[in-house]
């Protein structure tokens, strides 16, 4: 592989010296083996795959369209055992902060009464919802799914960006990307060790059917309609649990419950999965004029007949004025050192904050603190002095409207850029998305890697111009073994050696290849993807699309 790692960046693939870090060598040597060429031709055939599967998301006020491909860079993130398992640690310790933070500003406020966290910094945050006070959620969870924004900076520490507790999205890319991937280029997980994704519509199912406040109660996924800019996330989600995607009318309350119409008459609904933010959800006690929500519906959540996840209210824990204070609730419910740090955070509600804020604007990131997307949010080193002072004039007149924080420099990661046919640098986060029931936290090994796919860009956002990954998250710290390498170019599971060792007497080498790692299961063989080849081209001819460099998938080397 042809890569400058750079030197002001942590690189994730490659160590200062230039070496290849443990995790990543199979990975190298099948790009390596591989070649660019074909590499290339099975980047062009992801994209096909994308868009005839309809992976798409919406931007809003764009005159190329608002309905897009999702990017996808086909070069996976790795992340080794143990880096994993620090994070997972970090994560769920976070997320049990978080939850505790919201039954306790919903009802007795204890931390704030003890002056840990500001009460009028929580009291002024527009997503603090007085409606549901005292209301405790059925099963006590708030944060049913989060999805915390994770960067590392130029030492290569993980640090907590922000959180995301309202609707976080992203996990059908996610698992749209793993899946692509094991089509696309299946002998690349081979012998690898690469943890499955695969269970997450069952855990997400089974966490919603915990919460329920019946036996056996029917969950649903509350949408606000194809046009929204998640759409697609919300039809997989709900397709993949096997519930049905409904809309604010398919829904109404009668005699103290919520029922789903249907073509046999109505049914009861005990668990809503909403998309729609607690603004829409119920006209009667929010924005009178949503036509998205169910009327009626947080009277009957007071009531505890029906769950709503992530429940309502939860917006004012993602605040990125009161996500500084995050550290503070882990000491303070838990009696526990953050394992992972925040970015260091100015606000501009506290008066000597907003003079530095004021002072460095050129040498800061801004943002608003209830804005999300990439949206709201001032570069300073990337904005013109005259930028600069326009943006500063809002964050005076509104300062507790927002937060100041350094430059991190995202670390980076090798993407391959059809354009130029060579892997560059590019900007790198990470999205877990973690599962909080009753009695544990799931979080599925790996998230939603987002590359800002612009050259020289640090925002990832899909709406400014960025991009996705696969993320593989080993069950080992690398390299791989020999015998995991030998099968990886083997491409058929087993090493010949064990081949030779089954045929004479079978059940040892059996043994052995039981005992090796199993990595994620993925489609193999010279005629799977000769088929697969064949049925995206079938789809591309059909809409006018041509792949070009349709060579035979061995011409690089690839053994069959």
């Amino acid at each position: 592989m042809k890569y400058e790692p750079g030197e002001s960046f942590f690189d994730e693939m490659f160590a200062a010296d230039g070496q290849v870090r443990p995790h990543y060598q199979g990975l190298q040597e099948y790009i390596d083996s591989l070649g660019v060429t074909e590499f290339q031709r099975r980047h062009g055939m992801l994209d096909l795959a994308f868009r005839n599967q309809g992976i798409t998301f919406t931007v809003y006020g764009d005159s190329k369209g608002t309905e897009r491909t999702f990017p996808f860079d086909p070069v996976p993130r790795v992340i080794p055992a143990s880096e994993w398992a620090h994070l997972e640690a970090g994560l769920t310790q976070r997320v049990k902060a978080l939850n505790l933070f919201l039954n306790d500003i919903y009802g007795d406020a204890q931390i704030l009464n003890d002056n840990v966290v500001p009460s009028e910094l929580v009291y002024t945050s527009a997503h603090f919802r007085r409606e549901v006070h005292g209301v405790t959620p059925p099963g006590g969870i708030y944060t049913h799914i989060v999805g915390s924004d994770l960067i590392r900076d130029e030492r290569g520490e993980y640090l907590v960006l922000e959180d995301n507790l309202r609707s976080p999205s992203g996990v059908s890319y996610l698992l749209s990307n793993r899946d692509a991937m094991r089509r696309i280029y299946p002998k690349m997980f081979e012998g690898q060790g690469v943890r499955s994704v695969q269970h997450y519509a069952t855990s997400l199912l089974s966490l919603l059917q915990s919460v329920s406040p019946r036996d056996n109660g029917t969950v649903v996924v509350l949408t606000p309609g194809m046009y929204n800019s998640a759409y697609f996330e919300h039809a997989y989600l709900a397709q993949q649990m096997g519930v049905e995607l409904v809309e604010g009318r398919d829904l109404f309350v009668d005699a103290g419950r919520v029922w789903m119409r249907t073509t046999g008459g109505r049914q009861q609904v005990d668990v809503i999965y909403r998309r729609i933010d607690d603004d829409f959800i119920d006209p009667l006690a929010f924005r009178r004029d949503s036509a998205l929500g169910v009327a009626g519906l947080i009277e009957v959540y007071r009531q505890g007949r029906v769950a709503i996840a992530n429940a309502v209210g939860t917006g004012v824990a993602d605040d990125k004025a009161v996500y500084a204070y995050v550290p503070d609730m882990i000491k303070y419910y838990l009696n526990e050192e953050p394992l992972l740090n925040n970015v260091p955070t100015f606000l501009g509600s506290e008066p000597d904050h907003l003079e530095h804020i004021l002072a460095n604007a050129a040498n800061m990131v801004i943002k608003a603190v209830g804005e999300a997307g990439g949206y709201g949010m001032l570069i300073g080193p990337a904005s013109t002095e005259e930028e600069v002072a326009e943006f500063l004039v809002k964050v005076k007149d509104n300062p507790r409207d927002f937060i100041g924080q350094p430059v991190v420099g995202l670390s980076r990661h090798p993407t391959f850029y059809p354009d130029s046919a060579e892997f560059e640098g590019a900007h790198i986060d990470l999205r877990p998305y973690i599962l909080c029931g009753k009695d544990e936290v799931t979080i599925v090994p790996g998230g939603l890697t987002r590359v800002a796919l612009r050259r020289g860009s640090l925002v990832v956002n899909s709406s400014q111009g960025g991009g996705s990954k696969d993320t593989w998250v080993l069950d080992h710290d690398g390299p791989v073994t020999p015998q995991s390498q030998n099968q990886m170019m083997h491409g058929d599971g087993q090493s010949q050696s064990q081949s030779q060792g089954q045929s004479g007497g079978g059940s040892q080498s059996q043994t052995q290849s039981q005992s090796q790692p199993q990595p994620e299961s993925s489609p193999g063989g010279h005629s799977y993807q000769q088929e697969l080849e064949k049925d995206v081209l079938e789809d591309a001819a059909l809409d006018g699309s041509v792949l070009e460099n349709t060579a035979p998938e061995n011409s690089a080397g690839e053994d069959k």
